[in-house]
């Protein structure tokens, strides 16, 4: 049961991070999930389109008990377009990790989960655990074409942040800055870190920007996904951050 809710038994999810969540933790609920929900491997659901333009009729056909969403993913009128069609939404905010485990409780909580799985325990210690490194500064860029970056209150910025990764730009007026290149250099970081998510740098798409500076690749899941992949992620990450500068 979920507070308020009575019995779910039918859930789609709009966010790739709460479906792998849910279907690890509690498999068999999830009915539907976007284009973009990649893990588990061979997750067998109808596919509702993409986070930012989710098929609103299509959701609303599979009869869900409950629809996922996360106010930074998902598209405010999409969602408003579900609650219109009778859905209940639950919408989540994640900015830190602290913020991110606790959302992770009540998702479950709500769609029924009798207890706090396993993996949530587990991710929750190895991030404690962190030992952070020197403290190295760096530039995060997510896009390219334009440059898109990695600004204030983000939880790919936290996780960084517990890392010894200080982002050269945490302080920015927006989340999400879009920056010149000639800027992004200028800042002189440590090192660039680049994720292959959204935008898929590569070892050939990405450093060759950035000459002279040390560069990161990560998985973008580790870096930016609040689910079963936290428990790997600090070990992960820091042996890419390491790697970066050998």
């Amino acid at each position: 049961m979920s507070a308020g809710r009575g019995t779910v038994r039918r859930i789609v999810s709009l966010v790739p991070s709460l479906t792998e969540a849910v279907a690890v933790t509690a498999p068999g609920l999830l009915v539907g999930a976007t284009d973009w929900c990649s893990h588990p491997a061979g997750l067998d659901v109808a596919r509702i389109g993409g986070t930012k333009n989710p098929d609103v009729p299509a959701i609303t056909a599979l009869r869900p008990d409950l629809v996922l969403a996360n106010e930074e993913e998902n598209r405010a009128a999409d969602l408003a377009g579900l609650r219109a069609a009778g859905l209940d939404v639950l919408v989540t905010e994640i900015r830190t990790l602290d913020q991110g485990l606790r959302e992770l409780e009540r998702v479950l909580a709500a769609c029924g989960a009798p207890r706090r799985p396993r993996w949530l325990d587990e991710a929750e210690a190895a991030w404690e655990a962190v030992a952070p490194e020197a403290e190295r500064t760096a530039v995060v860029p997510i896009w390219r074409r334009p440059w898109m970056i990695l600004g204030r209150d983000t939880f790919a910025g936290d996780l960084l942040a517990r890392l010894g990764v200080r982002n050269l730009y945490a302080e920015h007026p927006e989340r999400y800055p879009r920056l010149p290149l000639d800027e992004l250099r200028a800042a002189a970081p440590d090192l660039v870190v680049l994720p292959d998510e959204p935008y898929r740098f590569t070892r050939y798409d990405g450093p060759e920007a950035f000459p002279g500076t040390a560069a990161a690749l990560v998985d973008g899941r580790h870096l930016t996904w609040y689910g079963p992949s936290l428990v790997e992620a600090p070990r992960l990450l820091a042996r890419a951050l390491r790697a970066a500068h050998r």
